[in-house]
């Protein structure tokens, strides 16, 4: 579950093409007026401010839907906007779906030059320097943008506008630097190149973008298993010239049929799905749980998770010379996108399963993920070494994270995987894990977390790594760590910690208790120190909260797509780690 952008944009891809149906209409309005904010909004997590983009958005989806602009949900949304500075200020995306649908100049949009698509891999300013889910938008992009597709709407949107549409700039970069300026003063030079290109290269270009993207569709019509890589490709490829009825877009269309949740009279469109994630997570749960041996379940877990290996050689091939295909995705399908994280915690779910380390399958990825080490120890988690600084200097880079640099969190569950593999403690790429974590401490004693909120997620990754890869647990850094854990705990014995500590480290470890949160304190806890008397209380605040049904209720997003920018909730956050950190503790 994310925010209403991914259901709001759903409806805008179908009107452009024609295919929005009354039911669509209908459903999607009333999933977006079910979820709108008290202060007229839509934010991007349950219970913060509404966002200026999202709600744009929104109420624009409702207006296509058919929502009268003078209804008291549609006023309110349209105040909110003003009060935030109007649809100009909106980030690029949000910009981008407007002059799609042809309320928007598309001249007061960054251009880009699908030339750029004919660099090699390891140019500066190759689309190979982009993180992998922006690589999969931003090649799409270099055909949208130049070729400016448009498909008009009907409704108008001059009232969620302070100035005219365009007339004044949109956000800067989200990590602006010294080319900055220079990149958006080469914006017009950019245009008109678009305009008078010279042809045998912009075909060249065109063939290409097209080529790479058709190559990426996966069996269930999607790009990169996630929303953003799909809908644009679409866009693109009709762009390029690919009708409507083609195989490859009806292909793509249906797809969104997975993604879509339908219930009570509404229309949910999710952003992703991680059949992978959850289960190599609820298989190692029901194994720490004791109760395996009960039914069958980790065993065909375990036949699920083997029968989806990866060993096709993706993106990550183009900047890595070094491995073999091996690994994991997060999706059903994602062939192209295997990455470090999924592929750590399945290696640990397959043990437990009774593969042994020995078996081809493990030690394939064994080896993948040490050829997926970067430079400075860590990992990230589709690409290595992906930490270009100028990529995110593009005007379009106003939103998100655009590169994959190592992370801690990631590098915990690679280093907990690798040494339970059988990689010596002594192994090279172990001590550099290492010492990358110790590197990365926050001056507290804690760690970043990126994939999860935040610092107690970071943290409650990295301790059982440290545990597990040999390090002395009663050295002071560690120590530190523990202590940390210990004194962020709440006075009803959980962990919690607000999204808003990715904005302010302050924050760090404070929020209410959570499910989730409570559970990665209590498992880093248990592996750096299982006698420390705070386990203890976490424990109890878990059987205190549990519901009858087996489960915890937890409405907080846990989750992390994009710091602040693009947050999840994951909804089997709450069960498969709750009964992970139960499990440990009773045995």
């Amino acid at each position: 579950e994310s925010n209403a952008s991914i259901t709001a944009e759903q409806l805008f891809l179908l009107e452009a093409l024609g295919r929005a149906t009354d039911d669509d209409r209908r459903e999607i309005a009333a999933e977006l007026l079910a979820t709108q904010g008290d202060d007229g909004g839509w934010p991007v997590w349950h219970g913060a401010a509404g966002d200026l983009s999202v709600t744009v958005e929104a109420w624009y989806a409702l207006r296509l839907a058919g929502v009268p602009a003078e209804s008291e949900p549609m006023r309110r949304a349209r105040d909110r906007i003003l009060m935030l500075g109007g649809a100009n200020k909106a980030r690029f995306f949000t910009r981008l779906w407007l002059a799609v649908l042809g309320k928007y100049p598309w001249k007061s949009l960054p251009a880009a030059a699908p030339e750029l698509m004919l660099l090699p891999p390891r140019a500066p300013l190759s689309v190979y320097r982009f993180a992998s889910w922006a690589r999969g938008t931003f090649v799409p992009l270099l055909a949208v943008l130049s070729r400016n597709p448009t498909f008009p709407q009907q409704p108008s949107v001059e009232e969620i506008f302070a100035e005219s549409p365009g007339s004044v700039d949109g956000p800067p970069p989200r990590a602006p630097g010294p080319l900055t300026s220079t990149m958006r003063r080469l914006m017009p030079l950019a245009r008109t190149y678009n305009r008078w290109p010279v042809a045998s290269v912009r075909r060249a270009s065109e063939r290409r973008i097209r080529r790479w993207i058709l190559d990426r569709q996966e069996v269930d019509g999607s790009w990169a298993g996630i929303q953003p890589p799909w809908v644009y490709s679409i866009i693109a490829l009709h762009a390029l010239g690919m009708p409507l009825d083609h195989p490859v877009i009806e292909r793509a269309l249906d797809g969104f049929s997975a993604f879509a949740l339908r219930r009570e009279g509404r229309l949910r469109i999710q952003s992703c799905i991680s059949p992978v994630w959850d289960t190599c997570l609820a298989a190692i749960a029901i194994h720490d749980s004791g109760t395996a041996g009960d039914d069958d379940a980790v065993d065909r877990a375990r036949d699920w998770l083997m029968a989806r290996e990866i060993t096709h050689e993706g993106d990550w091939r183009r900047i890595s010379r070094r491995g073999e295909a091996g690994g994991w995705a997060f999706e059903f399908h994602n062939a192209w996108y295997p990455d470090t994280d999924d592929t750590a915690e399945v290696l640990l779910a397959l043990l437990k399963a009774g593969v042994p380390p020995g078996d081809g399958v493990v030690q394939r990825a064994v080896d993948w993920l040490l050829a997926m080490q970067s430079k400075d120890g860590g990992w990230g988690a589709f690409d290595v070494d992906n930490t270009s600084r100028l990529v995110g200097q593009f005007p379009v880079c106003d939103f998100g994270e655009v590169i994959d640099p190592a992370t801690e969190d990631v590098t915990g569950h690679v280093l907990e995987a690798l040494v339970d593999c059988g990689v010596p403690v002594g192994h090279p790429a172990v001590r550099a894990g290492i010492a990358y974590l110790r590197a990365r401490q926050r001056d507290d004693g804690s760690w970043w977390g990126r994939w999860g909120v935040n610092h107690v997620y970071g943290t409650g990754s990295v301790l059982p790594a440290l545990a597990a890869s040999g390090v002395n647990m009663q050295e002071p850094w560690v120590r530190r760590a523990v202590a940390w854990l210990q004194a962020c705990q709440n006075e009803d014995g959980g962990w919690g910690e607000d999204i808003e500590s990715y904005r302010d480290p302050s924050l760090a470890g404070i929020g209410p208790s959570t499910a989730s949160q409570t559970a990665w304190a209590l498992i880093g806890l248990m592996a750096a120190d299982p006698g420390n008397p705070a386990i203890e209380g976490g424990i109890a605040w878990l059987v205190r909260k549990q519901a009858a049904d087996g489960g915890w209720d937890e409405d907080a997003f846990t989750g992390t797509g994009f710091p602040l920018d693009f947050m999840i909730k994951y909804h089997y956050y709450r069960l498969y780690f709750p009964v992970m950190a139960l499990g440990r503790y009773a045995t």
